[in-house]
């Protein structure tokens, strides 16, 4: 019996590293037609911005790949974000000496944020999509009366360095922020207990709770971890933008879903993970930024993108029937 199961894990494993190496195929082709349709589209110094770009939506994503592995959603991310930036560019006010202050004021905006998701989701059995979409439109509310319309403040110099300058043309310092974030998520979901316990809950918590595994915990964290990674994404893209705006988030809520779905994160849950993500924000950010240099309107690209990801889901979904 125990080889039975061992077996089937490794059936289940290589199955979903065949997914996710399917989805790093799909963003190499999509680089490959870009650069065709666009040549100098792969120039160092483009590629670098690309991934400048993608690190504050893979930071972002996170949050909403764990959400999403338990059977979850966050559609609070956006406005999190938003309020983020909000707080981060007035606590900085272009300073290098309030840094750690602002990141210390918008992570506990966004551990209490995550509080009052879980505590909405768990205790009063709010569905999720019901109780982030609430919460997020609340703190909208909240960050609109804050700033009267008109956020101030700025960037600390220190702060756009990282986000915004590449060092020798080729890396940013954001980046370099998100590949180790990058790893120690993939560390977490794939050898730790934290990171099984998070995929038994998503493959069935009720079979999880009775097995012994802290279900309530579980959920409460991945909705703060939620959040607080909205919250970083929303204080450097202060570094990056100079300053706050009103719609800096407005459309996270959709990337960061589209980032964790075509990375081949199941949205019911159990299945995928950040290594898939990873390429997932890339490829978003490319299809936006390819379709903005083929000159294709705002309304254009979100037709496009939404065909796009409609597309490279179907693929990922009959690849995955093959595999079974």
């Amino acid at each position: 019996m125990f080889r039975m199961r061992k077996a089937g894990t490794k059936a289940s494993n290589f199955k979903l590293a065949q997914s996710q190496m399917m989805v790093y195929l799909i963003l190499i082709f999509v680089l490959l037609i870009a650069q065709l349709a666009s040549p100098g589209y792969l120039a160092l110094n483009h590629v670098a911005g690309i991934l400048r770009l993608s690190s504050f939506l893979g930071i972002a994503a996170i949050g909403q790949t764990f959400a999403i592995l338990i059977g979850g959603i966050d559609l609070s991310i956006a406005n999190v974000i938003t309020f983020a930036n909000v707080i981060a560019a007035q606590v900085m006010s272009g300073s290098d000496s309030n840094m750690l202050a602002a990141l210390l004021w918008v992570l506990l905006m966004g551990a209490a944020v995550g509080v009052i998701n879980a505590l909405g989701i768990r205790f009063l059995k709010i569905p999720p999509f019901i109780m982030t979409l609430g919460v997020g439109t609340i703190i909208r509310g909240i960050f609109l009366i804050y700033t009267n319309g008109a956020p101030k403040g700025n960037a600390a110099p220190l702060l756009r360095a990282i986000c915004g300058q590449s060092m020798m043309g080729i890396v940013s310092g954001i980046v370099i922020i998100w590949l180790i974030l990058s790893i120690a998520v993939v560390i977490i979901q794939k050898i730790t207990p934290y990171g099984r316990q998070i995929y038994a809950i998503g493959i069935n918590e009720q079979a999880s709770r009775y097995s012994g595994i802290p279900t309530g915990r579980i959920i409460f964290s991945v909705y703060i971890l939620s959040a607080v990674f909205a919250a970083l994404a929303g204080y450097f893209l202060v570094g990056y933008t100079g300053t706050s705006f009103l719609d800096v988030g407005s459309d996270y809520n959709t990337t960061t879903i589209a980032a964790v779905v075509i990375g081949g994160t199941a949205i019911t849950g159990g299945k995928g993970g950040y290594i898939g993500t990873f390429a997932g924000a890339i490829m978003m950010t490319v299809l936006n930024d390819f379709l903005t240099i083929v000159n294709i309107p705002t309304a254009g690209r979100q037709i496009a993108q939404g065909f796009i990801i409609l597309a490279l889901v179907l693929v990922y979904s009959r690849g995955k029937k093959h595999n079974q």
